[in-house]
């Protein structure tokens, strides 16, 4: 038996194995890709955790990670507003940044099985059983589910979110070779979508969207949709005519859903993706998977060492996390309700623009403080 079991190595759950192996316990992660692999992403981190991350081991600087220090936002006219970011980002690739944690991990002793999948998850005796698709049994003292937005684990455990609906799509290029500041984010809203751009490492871009499948539908691809309505916005019709598509197609994400979650489920604790999904407008959902699993691995770490029960630590996680990131959430979910269509992004854009704090005031109600290392 092992002390834990994660399952997803995305960035929630590489910290946390990262974290509790060095801490001493047996960690076994659970990966159905192999590093490096590319997600779906806006790769855009807020510097709440950059503190921390470098505490781990990771040099992002080493990394080439863009320094992020101002946000723009245009409306799907064009018009453009420009802010400050208080706080400060970087950017950088899943790509290299989950790959370099995947390195720190197999140097601190975490067990990974890659390329292989999840088929159930059972919790008895105070102990989880969990199913590969191979067929081989693991048994834990402890599961955390790091398996990102919406997997067949999800409707497998019969999640209440699985039932909402799903209506959005989410698509990533990289690029290179526009004219574009190394230090902006920006998002740039269209009809029925909006779209985040940034700089990444080696001079490339993270060129990322959310739209809704019937968007997609109406125009019958991915591509005609960009021509017929993205290109309607002039800042987006300038880099889909001068950048470089460095993928032979996009990474794609189906079925997206805001919907709200619980961070424990049949005693799993959910970090990341699977515990709370903020609208991409908010731009800060890596830095809640970090921040997430720092303190998913703190409070199984007491645990683990019998210095609190089951009970109390899920109801200790279920309100940190809460008090971390339920307000975070709320609000992302409020503001992307100002955008989609056309005519609610100009006037919501006016309105920012007439009330300059008020931008600056909505970016800070959806990050947090810096992390104690």
């Amino acid at each position: 038996m092992q002390d834990v079991i994660i399952i997803g190595g995305g960035l929630a759950g590489l910290v946390s194995a990262i974290e509790l192996t060095r801490a001493g316990f047996g960690v076994t992660l659970v990966e159905r890709k192999t590093y490096p692999f590319h997600k779906v992403c806006g790769e855009y981190v807020s510097n709440e955790v950059r503190p921390y991350i470098e505490s781990l081991g990771v040099n992002l600087d080493a990394l080439d990670a863009a320094r992020i220090t101002e946000f723009w936002l245009s409306a799907p006219s064009g018009k453009l507003l420009r802010s400050p970011l208080d706080l400060g980002g970087f950017g950088i690739s899943r790509y290299v940044l989950d790959n370099e944690l995947y390195h720190l991990g197999l140097a601190a002793g975490v067990d990974f099985r890659l390329g292989q999948s999840v088929e159930n998850v059972t919790f008895n005796d105070d102990q989880f059983s969990v199913e590969l698709a191979t067929g081989e049994p693991l048994t834990a003292r402890l599961v955390l589910g790091t398996f990102g937005k919406r997997t067949k684990l999800d409707k497998t455990l019969d999640r209440a979110f699985m039932h909402e609906p799903s209506p959005y799509v989410g698509v990533k290029y990289h690029i290179s070779g526009i004219d574009f500041p190394n230090d902006v984010i920006a998002l740039h809203n269209f009809p029925d979508g909006y779209c985040g751009m940034s700089a990444i490492e080696s001079d490339k871009y993270c060129f990322c969207y959310l739209t809704t499948r019937a968007n997609v539908r109406a125009n019958g691809n991915i591509a005609a949709m960009e021509k017929a309505v993205m290109y309607r916005n002039p800042h987006l019709r300038a880099v889909f005519e001068e950048a470089t598509f460095l993928y032979d197609r996009p990474e794609v994400i189906n079925e997206v859903s805001f919907a709200p979650k619980k961070a424990v489920e049949n005693h799993i604790l959910m970090a990341g993706d699977a515990a709370g999904l903020i609208t991409p407008l908010c731009g800060n959902g890596m830095a809640m998977a970090i921040h997430g699993a720092k303190l998913a691995s703190g409070l199984a770490t007491r645990f683990l060492h019998n210095e609190t029960d089951r009970a109390t630590l899920e109801r200790a996680y279920q309100a940190g996390w809460s008090r971390l990131f339920g307000r975070r959430l709320w609000v992302g979910r409020t503001v992307q309700n100002l955008f989609g269509q056309s005519w609610l992004s100009e006037a919501a854009i006016a309105a920012f623009g007439a009330v300059k704090p008020a931008l600056r005031t909505v970016m800070k109600q959806t990050h947090g403080e810096v992390i104690p290392v």
